[in-house]
């Protein structure tokens, strides 16, 4: 009996013989697909790293995403949300889409039929659990790509239920339109608030030279404090905001984190012919220095 090993996932090809008699065979020709689960996360492995420390700073929560699942610090948003959650957005959230494995956090967008949608995703918040204000925050990140997808690592003001969006305040420490050009290869850091009952916003983007963000991970970054909020990729500075003006006083308040992957909506359209599904986002920490 020959036995062979395939190490790959992929369509395969397969002939066999048997004979009949020293000059006579019949013959069969079996095409079949293999997918391979290999012990590993997918992720893309090398990228930027951050240190353990900070001068002048004390680590005062963590996530590794060591383990199998996700901490009690986090929740899930499950469902379409109000309008597409306020974007239109074409996914359902799901508490299925978000795992946790080889050290790394993965959510996940799918084409699947879900509530309506023809998508599903997760979103992770740690509302009600933990919230921060001022320090440093570090989210070591390897992002999805494609026309309509749209990661977001971010933040919201604790009084979101009190008081809505945007007077509550939002840091958007990372988020990326995916596509064609340079979208899979720049990310935005913007804040947005309520100036006098209208919406504000202010921010900025950073493009790679080389790659895109898929490619290997990155290390997004906030430094915030009373004066304002700089925004760091790989601890290059790229934006800063002064929060000091009294119509930005949501800012100095405490916030809690939100992940996502999103699928369509306002800003990055609907997937085309060209998006590649599933696509996953990578988060190996996130970090808060105070």
């Amino acid at each position: 009996m020959a036995t062979h090993t395939y190490s790959a996932s992929g369509e395969y090809s397969v002939k066999t013989r048997a004979y009949t008699s020293a000059e006579h065979f019949v013959s069969e020709l079996d095409v079949f697909e293999i997918n391979l689960d290999l012990g590993g996360t997918g992720a893309p492995t090398g990228g930027t790293t951050s240190p353990l420390s900070y001068s002048g700073y004390t680590l005062v929560w963590q996530d590794e995403f060591n383990g199998n699942a996700l901490s009690a610090d986090w929740v899930y948003d499950i469902g379409t949300g109000n309008s597409g959650w306020g974007n239109n957005e074409l996914q359902y959230y799901t508490n299925q889409n978000a795992t946790v494995s080889g050290g790394v956090l993965q959510i996940t967008a799918k084409q699947e039929a879900m509530g309506g949608q023809n998508y599903t995703s997760s979103r992770i918040k740690t509302q009600g659990k933990k919230s921060w204000k001022y320090g440093r925050i570090d989210i070591r990140a390897a992002l999805p790509k494609g026309q309509g997808i749209w990661p977001a690592l971010w933040m919201l003001g604790d009084n979101f239920s009190s008081v809505g969006w945007p007077s509550c305040g939002e840091i958007d420490i990372m988020e990326m339109i995916g596509g064609a050009g340079n979208n899979d290869r720049t990310v935005h850091g913007t804040a947005h608030w309520s100036d006098n009952g209208a919406h504000a916003q202010y921010g900025d983007s950073y493009t790679l030279n080389a790659g895109i963000f898929a490619d290997e991970f990155h290390v997004f970054s906030i430094v915030w404090n009373a004066n304002g909020i700089t925004w760091l990729l790989d601890n290059v500075v790229y934006n800063t905001l002064n929060t000091t003006p009294a119509q930005l006083a949501e800012f100095q308040e405490k916030f809690f984190f939100i992940f996502n992957v999103a699928v369509g909506g306002n800003w990055p359209g609907s997937p085309d012919a060209t998006t590649q599904l599933p696509q996953t986002m990578y988060v190996d920490y996130v970090r808060v220095f105070q």
